[in-house]
Formats: C-alpha cells, structure tokens, sequence
C-alpha cells in the first residue's frame, strides 16, 4: 500500500490525475492532515502529526508527501521507522539550520496565520496561488474545489507545523534506513538543492527531478512525476 499526504492547503481530494495514476498500479490511500479538510479541527504540530499518520498506518506500508506532506512523512519516518517500508518525499525540506532564520520563519508564519483569520480562504488562496512557486500552476476548478477552506485549521496548521516550527533534520537523516526517493521540480531551484542533500543525507537514497515543472509537479507534470514514483516502487 501507498498512502500519500497532501500539501499545505490541500487535502486528500487534491492532485486528482496524480493519484488516478498511482492508482492504477499500487493500492493507494490518502488523508486529510491535521488543520485540513475534515481534519481542519484538529491541531497538531509536525510531530504529532507524524504519530496520528503513523497510528493509522499500523503496519509497514509505502508512505509519500508533497511539501507539507513530505515533512510529515520524514518526521514518520525518523520517529516511527516500524511502519515505513520505503518513502517518496516531493518537494521536501529538512528545515532551517541557522536558528535566527528560523526564528525569522516563525515569526513570518505567525503573521500570515493572522492573516488568513483576518482575510478568509477565498482572498488568502488567491494570493498563495499566485505565487512565483506555483506560477507554471494552471487554473483548474476541479484542484481548487478540492483545497481546504477553514482559516482557523490553515492557520494553526501554519503556527504549529510551518517551516519556521520544524527542528533542523539536517542532522539525523542518517539514521533513516529506508529507501528513499526524494524529488523536486526541474524549475524548483531551492527544492533541488533539498531533494539532493536528503538523497545524500539517508542511507538509501536516490534524487529524481520532473523535467518542464516547478514546486508543485504532481500537478503540472502528473504523469511524469507518477512515472518517477512507480519506478521507484517497483
């Protein structure tokens, strides 16, 4: 079995044709993560996260994320290795080394959490959308009907699992014994660097990157990124 974890502000109804292709060929499951979704209600920080994700799996499956998802998925992995048997991470981060970056992350996290109470998800949507991260996105209802609407579960998933709250990871992807595929998109220049350093950074690890796509490949390229992860978990 496959489970995958969404991105921020998605929810298991996300990259529709991305899963439908997974889906064909693994057994794949999906969830909402805490502060999204059906889950908006419920706040949890990363690591809590990675035990309510963990507790569900049970039993030694694949497990895969997107972003947001992906730092969940190495947060399972380094603190539940009993149930992963091999993982995809898609635009992950290990986090923020310098401490006063990350304080500095924090800080901007917390004010865009205020912002999405005070604006609401239709207008704070927009603007993340409109993002030079996701510029070569393409409008499409369909996504956007499937991203999560309640500002309180944005904004406390951002207060209590933004990149600015993550331990730097840099440090103990070594003791990550399972195989593991860590992939970016060919424009995503920061998340490159990333996807290579935890290939190095894991004991079994590779790197693949979805030419003609940015941050978000799974939905730009959906078929070549599904290609690079049934490759893998082959």
């Amino acid at each position: 079995m496959l489970v995958w974890l969404h991105g921020f502000t998605q929810t298991s109804r996300s990259a529709a044709r991305f899963r439908s292709i997974l889906a064909e060929s693994h057994e794949l499951w999906t969830l909402d993560l805490p502060g999204h979704g059906d889950a908006a209600a419920i706040g949890a920080s990363l690591e809590e996260c990675a035990d309510l994700v963990a507790d569900l799996i049970d039993t030694p499956c694949d497990l895969g994320g997107y972003s947001f998802g992906g730092r969940v998925a190495l947060h399972v992995a380094l603190r539940r290795p009993e149930v992963i048997g091999r993982l995809v991470l898609l635009g992950a981060s290990r986090g923020i080394e310098d401490p006063s970056q990350r304080a500095e992350r924090r800080r901007r996290d917390d004010d865009l959490a205020e912002h999405i109470e005070a604006v609401g998800t239709d207008q704070f949507l927009q603007e993340w959308l409109a993002q030079p991260l996701f510029a070569d996105v393409a409008p499409d209802p369909v996504e956007l009907a499937a991203r999560s609407r309640d500002p309180r579960g944005l904004a406390e998933s951002l207060r209590r699992c933004g990149t600015g709250t993550q331990e730097w990871l840099g440090d103990r992807l070594g003791s990550i014994n399972a195989p593991v595929l860590a992939l970016s998109g060919e424009r995503d220049d920061k998340f490159r660097a990333e996807a290579l350093a935890i290939a190095a950074g894991v004991q079994q690890g590779s790197m693949g990157v979805v030419e003609r796509a940015g941050h978000a490949a799974h939905l730009v390229e959906p078929e070549a990124t599904a290609q690079h992860v049934d490759a893998f978990l082959v």
